[in-house]
């Protein structure tokens, strides 16, 4: 499984990261521009990302229009209903409003920050991702 962090904090990154080691080769990405631009890079490449997380606050492009042009880029590349890339929506925002409009937009999952290992499992099952076994 191939992942993408979108996350423009640091140490979100790197918590995020250990949390999800036993899932697959993570990219990480610090903006929303340099998120789109890796998911260009692994389209074009053959090598599409599995799974995403994208932090909905991020400076450059922030992570609704990350979400966005990730999902209009699958219907562009003909990506089939059912196979598109899993994108785990990640944030200190909980209001109703914002999880939502997550979901309209086409995310898989929605977790609060800051991330722990339970609310991380409980996305990834959400999103119907294995969850991991190793512990933070």
């Amino acid at each position: 499984m191939r992942i993408l962090i979108a996350e423009d904090d640091f140490v979100a990154r790197k918590v995020l990261a250990r949390l999800i080691a036993g899932l697959g080769p993570c990219d990480m990405a610090a903006n929303g521009a340099e998120a789109i631009e890796a998911l260009r890079l692994a389209w074009d490449t053959g090598q599409p990302y599995d799974l995403i997380f994208i932090d909905i606050m991020m400076p450059e492009a922030d992570g609704k229009a990350v979400l966005r042009f990730l999902r209009e880029e699958e219907a562009r590349r003909g990506v089939a209903p059912g196979k598109e890339a899993k994108a785990i929506m990640t944030t200190a925002l909980d209001d109703v409003k914002t999880v939502s409009e997550s979901f309209f937009a086409g995310a898989s999952a929605y977790v609060v920050k800051p991330i722990t290992l339970e609310a991380l499992q409980k996305a990834l099952a959400d999103a119907g991702v294995a969850v991991p076994s190793a512990s933070a």
